[in-house]
C-alpha cells in the first residue's frame, strides 16, 4: 500500500475538481441560452480546485517519483471533462497498492 499523503490529497481533490468542471460547462451553456449566469461563481470555484489539483499533482509526482507518462496522463485528465473521476479511480487503485511501483535504477 502506498502511504503518501500527497497522493491522498490529489485523490481527494480530483473528484470535486471534475464535478466543478462539468458544472462550469453547464453554467456556460445556461448563460448563453437563459438569463441564468453562475459562471463567475463556478469559474472561481473551479479555478481554486484546479490550482489545488495542480499543486497536489506536483507534490505527488515528486513524492512518488512517477515517470513522465504517468504524470502527463494525470495532468491531461485534469483538463478533460470527467477526467477528474478517472484520475480519482487511478489514484485510489494506487493507494490500495494496485498500481505498479515506479521502476528504480
Amino acid at each position: 500500500m502506498v502511504n503518501s499523503s500527497a497522493v491522498h490529497r490529489l485523490r481527494l481533490v480530483s473528484g470535486p475538481e471534475g464535478v466543478s468542471f462539468l458544472l462550469l460547462l453547464v453554467c456556460s451553456a445556461l448563460k448563453r441560452t437563459t438569463d441564468f449566469n453562475a459562471v463567475p461563481v463556478m469559474g472561481m470555484v473551479h479555478g481554486i480546485l484546479f490550482i489545488l489539483y495542480v499543486v497536489f499533482w506536483i507534490m505527488a509526482w515528486q513524492t512518488q517519483k512517477w515517470d513522465v507518462k504517468r504524470g502527463a496522463v494525470l495532468f491531461i485528465l485534469s483538463v478533460l471533462p470527467g477526467g477528474g473521476f478517472v484520475a480519482e479511480r487511478m489514484l485510489a487503485k494506487e493507494e490500495r497498492g494496485g498500481a505498479a511501483a515506479p521502476a528504480t535504477a
